[in-house]
């Protein structure tokens, strides 16, 4: 289901022409804790997070199209464990989302802008913005990247609060939401990963998920941007992340790298020093 909605996103957007109340409650370990916000619409927006005993920083995630914050428990388990609060909003997007049919197209995607707004307002101070897929152009877009606006949106999603970006697989151009020179405006330190067996829905062209790291090419170099290439790799991990009905080859030692390169990464927020990385094993880190 989630495939085809990630076919559906890329092809409907190429034809398509403030915090407020805190109503706290328990879900399961999977679930997070969850709070409802208000949009700046009048709109709930329900947030999963989950706090560690002792809260280093905070990482605002984005998930990707049609997916759920649950299916991320991976990463999030181990970021948390390292002393990461997560906050995750239920994107409109979703499959588990109750409104869905009522934000089809670019309604969509201002309804993230607002979930994100909201959430950072919520939380108040520097985080470090983390998204998958759609989520992660999402997170860029936090850090800088100029988006094409929907109707009734007036002001870019970049947030000076967001001290950096890690993007997993964001997608490459894509009008009417983002060309290349909207990647080029990215203002903090960002991390883009992606794999060799990300290739693109629908395309034969097995180089096709270079596209994935656009956001990594784009503008002039800086010195603060990173790319992240895992070997074997595909756009859900095979099932571990987004998608569990995505079964593929075993990619557990790759998503460990990936998380292991947000942690590094994440780790300059806290330490206000440049992000280093070891060799990794499963791919291969640029850095412009």
């Amino acid at each position: 289901m989630v495939a085809l909605q990630r076919r559906s996103l890329l092809g409907f957007m190429a034809a398509l022409p403030f915090a407020g109340r805190a109503a706290a409650y328990a879900g399961d370990a999977a679930s997070g804790e969850w709070t409802t916000l208000t949009g700046s619409t009048g709109r709930d927006i329900r947030v999963a997070s989950w706090t560690p005993a002792e809260t280093r920083g905070t990482i605002l995630f984005s998930h990707g199209f049609a997916s759920a914050p649950r299916h991320y428990m991976r990463m999030i388990d181990r970021w948390v464990a390292d002393g990461w609060a997560v906050h995750a909003p239920l994107h409109v997007d979703s499959t588990e989302h109750p409104d869905t049919a009522q934000f089809q197209g670019m309604a969509g995607w201002a309804a993230r802008i607002e979930d994100m707004r909201a959430l950072s307002d919520w939380h108040g101070s520097d985080h470090v913005a983390m998204g998958h897929s759609f989520g992660g152009l999402t997170a860029l877009a936090m850090g800088g990247a100029t988006t094409f606006l929907p109707d009734g949106v007036e002001r870019q999603l970049f947030d000076p609060r967001t001290r950096a970006v890690v993007a997993f697989s964001p997608p490459g151009p894509l009008p009417p939401l983002i060309d290349k020179a909207g990647y080029a405006t990215i203002r903090v330190p960002a991390l883009i990963q992606t794999g060799d067996r990300d290739v693109l829905p629908g395309s034969d062209d097995p180089q096709s998920w270079r596209a994935h790291l656009s956001a990594f090419w784009a503008g002039q170099p800086s010195g603060d941007r990173f790319g992240l290439v895992l070997d074997g790799v595909d756009h859900y991990f095979g099932g571990l992340i987004c998608d569990p009905d995505k079964v593929g080859p075993n990619q557990t030692a790759q998503l460990e790298s990936a998380i292991n390169a947000s942690l590094a990464f994440a780790e300059q927020l806290l330490t206000a020093k440049p992000a280093q990385f070891s060799a990794s094993s499963t791919g291969r880190f640029y850095r412009r």
